[in-house]
């Protein structure tokens, strides 16, 4: 597969890209300090849209911690948090999941991360999600490359439903867990596998850097994706938003040119 070509920018801009990437690591590095610090003990949990969707003080600590950096290194820019809402106002909006996969982190399994971007009004300028258990670091800015620990990733080159492993995940509401099923029974028997994460962060990182050939997911939210998706661009893949049709909220659907208008034709 050839690699994604490289946005000219103005020198002005990239520098700004790589100045914001460097603020997004250092609030994702500061909210993973809080997930680790409470990982594996007991939390304090509750729930939100459902008794299946649980809200942790990891979560409201880990975001506390990275709208403290953002508000010291940028203090005139917007924040939405999954935790805290929109706060403030300005041309640059930082998207925040202080943690993604917050049932896996509860459970003790190790898949879980932390997601940021920043935006300006046409979309993503950089990303950084971290995952903290294997210290794997994914970044990407809008003028450069998809990287995992300074290494460049390249997406899947795959063509062929038959030989894709594609990730999927399930919304918490019960009603559209049921519809999901009966997507993903029409997709088991064309795809090489599936697999489910439990996080879409991490799912997206998995496509930049070819571990998946594809994923889809429905009734995802800005903060899960607004990070993976510059990733999973800058890595050379298709980003596509699933509008709602038949049961199903809005979702978005990763994967290279080659696959993705199948995986589509499917009714993802």
């Amino acid at each position: 597969m050839p690699e994604p070509s490289r946005i000219r920018a103005p020198e002005e801009s990239v520098g700004l890209q790589e100045s914001l990437l460097d603020v997004a690591v250092e609030a994702a590095r500061a909210g993973a300090e809080e997930l680790l610090g409470r990982w594996r003990r007991p939390l304090v949990v509750e729930t939100k849209s459902t008794p299946s969707d649980p809200v942790t003080e990891a979560d409201t600590q880990a975001e506390r911690a990275i709208r403290e950096v953002l508000a010291a290194r940028r203090p005139g820019d917007a924040i939405l948090g999954e935790e805290g809402g929109q706060t403030g106002a300005g041309e640059l909006r930082w998207v925040v999941d202080p943690l993604d996969g917050t049932v896996n982190y509860l459970y003790g399994w190790p898949t879980f991360a932390v997601s940021i971007a920043v935006e300006d009004a046409d979309g993503a300028l950089a990303a950084a999600v971290l995952d903290p258990v294997r210290d794997e670091l994914f970044t990407a800015t809008r003028s450069g490359w998809s990287q995992r620990n300074g290494e460049q990733l390249i997406g899947s080159g795959c063509a062929s439903l038959a030989g894709a492993l594609v990730g999927t995940g399930f919304a918490y509401d019960p009603a559209v867990r049921a519809a999901q099923a009966e997507v993903a029974a029409r997709l088991i028997p064309r795809a090489r596998d599936i697999r489910r994460a439990g996080a879409a962060a991490i799912d997206m990182c998995l496509c930049a850097a070819g571990s998946l050939d594809a994923y889809y997911e429905r009734g995802i939210k800005p903060w899960d994706i607004a990070a993976g998706a510059l990733i999973c661009e800058r890595a050379g893949l298709v980003v596509r938003a699933l509008e709602p049709r038949d049961g199903l909220p809005s979702g978005v659907l990763v994967g290279p040119l080659g696959l993705i208008d199948e995986l589509e034709d499917l009714g993802l």
